[in-house]
């Protein structure tokens, strides 16, 4: 059995992807066949030897669709937030939409006001010349003329529908373009009539027409713009895979596209830059963020032989990496791939909705065609007053008209994708719709620790010294120099407090020799020619600095679960800082509110049971 997905074109409401998934399930060989209508696309699952890919778009093309083989995800190289061709062509199109959009409105609006405007106020001020007491004819025409702009503005819906109508598989343009052709064919008859007939004046349906096409346009902008902002999740992740890698060969270091990279291959990470691809490193040493994938706020320590994925950002030190795999088969490429598959999956109750969709339109259209032969053929007997076949046009129309909306199979989809979508860019990865319209029986919630309960961000939360300022001016000295966020963190906290704020020309405060040494820590020369030292346990022994004093307090704060930060100057230690992940503000109320529901809430962590208590 083979998996594939097309981009399917024309889909503009339940019934068309109803009449999608109908025609392709009809193939021989196929197993599934599930249309996403927000997405365009279609996932098919078939029998090799009984079908192929040609046979799939001839019969969707026959339903008066187009089909095209969609690319892997892992395939699709959208780098550094840049956006695709077709992203681009998307983007023209929706503001010419939004042209076509305001003018038709703005048409609509005229003509609203013009046929309506007497009938909702006493003594309405329209202008002699095209009263309809005096000039009826002229009246007719300038609702002609008004409703002309709207209906080509609005095409799309005419050819669609009718298109749809002739492949039979009649959709929701289909319901617009009738009732609005009806309607101003209809009132095109009556213009030519009102020279011999006056009171016909009152038997125009133009703003039927004209504001069917206006609303149900306003609809549709609606919805491709949020069908765009639905897919800002998946090219969020695609974001974090950079456009180009160095190579390195024999030869020296290339720049080049991420694509040219193969398995074996080496590349160059220098601190700062993305990881292109998952690999192993080979030379070199430092620290990788890694939250992106874990959503651990410390980053992790790199070596010869530890393993790296594509789209960690390298903190500190040069990393030389053989690439493992590239393409669909990265890390990053499979969430990608992970997040496309559960908003593509359809819910049980998505389910029900497009069965509904798929008998809709042609239930509609038969009702409304049975509503207005009745009123012909018995509206007098019932007390129908006045031009017969009027009455009748305005009970098909409204029964069309009212059947429109296409929120009876879009809804489902659409927040599913939202739903998913948003999970995504907050760190939070929904198996499939299915999942999603379980979790409200969950009785049980498990919480990771870092970044979900906690901010997943270092801060400074002990100061263990006998002078503390001191202690932090000597941190301070070298750690504004580094990157780390363990760094980040002391300097965050020196700057907190004013007399920390050096000055940078004091010969005291100058520094010199600077080293970052990949996981020990940093040490320099102050102005004075002292050695100072930043770092962990290790790095102090190895510069035979005691750290007796304060053993039993780093004991205690490392069962705390904190990271911790020795510093030294001139052989003698004078400090530790304790640097932990802090608990979010509204993790304690977010925590009451889950069992405020009865659920009960477990907190998975790797730490030590100290910090997780």
């Amino acid at each position: 059995m083979r998996e594939e997905k097309y981009e399917i074109g024309g889909m503009h409401c339940a019934a068309c992807s109803s009449a999608v998934e109908r025609v392709t399930k009809k193939l021989p060989g196929v197993e599934r066949s599930e249309v996403n209508l927000p997405m365009n696309r279609l996932t098919i699952v078939y029998d090799e030897a009984q079908c192929n890919s040609e046979m799939i778009i001839a019969k969707v093309e026959k339903a008066g669709f187009t089909a095209k083989l969609k690319e892997d995800a892992g395939k699709q190289e959208k780098g550094n937030g840049t956006v695709s061709a077709d992203g681009v062509e998307v983007a023209k199109q929706l503001r010419r939409e939004k042209a076509s959009l305001i003018a038709s409105v703005i048409f609509a609006g005229v003509l609203l006001v013009v046929s309506m405007g007497h009938m909702l106020i006493q003594g309405f001020p329209l202008p002699d010349i095209i009263a309809p007491e005096t000039h009826p004819v002229n009246f007719a025409l300038v609702q002609l003329l008004l409703t002309i702009p709207v209906l080509i503005l609005g095409k799309k819906f005419f050819v669609g529908g009718f298109r749809s109508l002739l492949h039979r598989n009649p959709n929701m343009d289909t319901l617009v373009a009738v009732s609005a052709t009806a309607s101003f064919l209809y009132s095109l008859v009556m213009t030519f009539l009102i020279t011999d007939h006056p009171h016909l004046v009152h038997s125009l349906y133009y703003e039927s027409a004209a504001v069917v096409v206006a609303l149900v346009s306003v609809g549709k902008y609606m919805e491709a713009s949020n069908k765009e902002k639905t897919k800002e999740a998946i090219t969020g992740l695609m974001a974090l895979a950079p456009e180009n890698a160095i190579l390195v060969d024999e030869n020296g270091q290339w720049e080049v596209p991420l694509s040219m990279i193969k398995v074996g291959d080496t590349v160059l990470v220098k601190p700062g830059a993305r990881v292109p691809l998952d690999g192993v490193v080979t030379s070199g040493s430092g620290s990788v963020n890694e939250a992106m994938l874990t959503g651990e706020s410390l980053p992790v320590e790199k070596h010869e032989g530890s393993e790296v994925i594509g789209g960690s950002v390298s903190v500190d030190g040069a990393l030389y990496v053989e690439v493992t795999r590239v393409g669909e088969d990265t890390t990053l490429a499979k969430i990608i791939r992970f997040v496309e598959e559960a908003q593509g999956r359809k819910a049980p109750i998505a389910k029900i909705a497009d069965k509904v969709a798929g008998v809709f339109v042609p239930v509609v259209m038969t009702i409304a065609l049975v509503a207005g032969v009745f009123w012909m053929i018995f509206g007098p007997g019932l007390g129908v007053e006045g031009d017969v076949f009027s009455f009748a046009l305005k009970i098909f129309t409204s029964v069309l008209v009212i059947a429109c909306p296409c929120a009876l199979g879009l809804a489902t989809p659409t927040a599913i994708i939202v739903g998913t979508g948003l999970g995504a860019s907050k760190g939070i990865l929904i198996r499939s719709g299915e999942a999603l319209e379980q979790t409200h029986k969950a009785q049980v919630v498990i919480l990771d620790k870092t970044g979900t309960v906690t901010e997943g961000k270092p801060v400074v939360t002990d100061l263990v010294a006998e002078d503390e300022e001191a202690l932090l001016r000597t941190a301070y000295l070298l750690e504004r120099l580094s990157e780390h966020p363990l760094a980040k963190a002391v300097c965050e906290t020196a700057k907190q407090q004013e007399e920390m704020m050096l000055s940078e020309t004091a010969a005291s405060n100058r520094i010199t020799e600077f080293q970052n040494i990949s996981g020990r820590g940093l040490t320099a020369v102050d102005g004075e020619g002292f050695i100072l030292l930043a770092g962990n346990a290790a790095l102090l022994k190895e510069n035979e600095v005691s750290i007796e004093t304060y053993r039993a307090v780093a004991e205690k704060l490392q069962a705390q679960g904190k990271t911790l930060v020795f510093v030294a100057r001139g052989g003698q230690a004078i400090g530790v800082i304790a640097i932990a992940d802090t608990i979010k503000p509204d993790a304690k109320n977010a925590i009451a509110e889950l069992k405020r529901y009865g659920i009960r809430t477990v907190l998975l962590t790797g730490d030590n049971r100290a910090a997780a208590e």
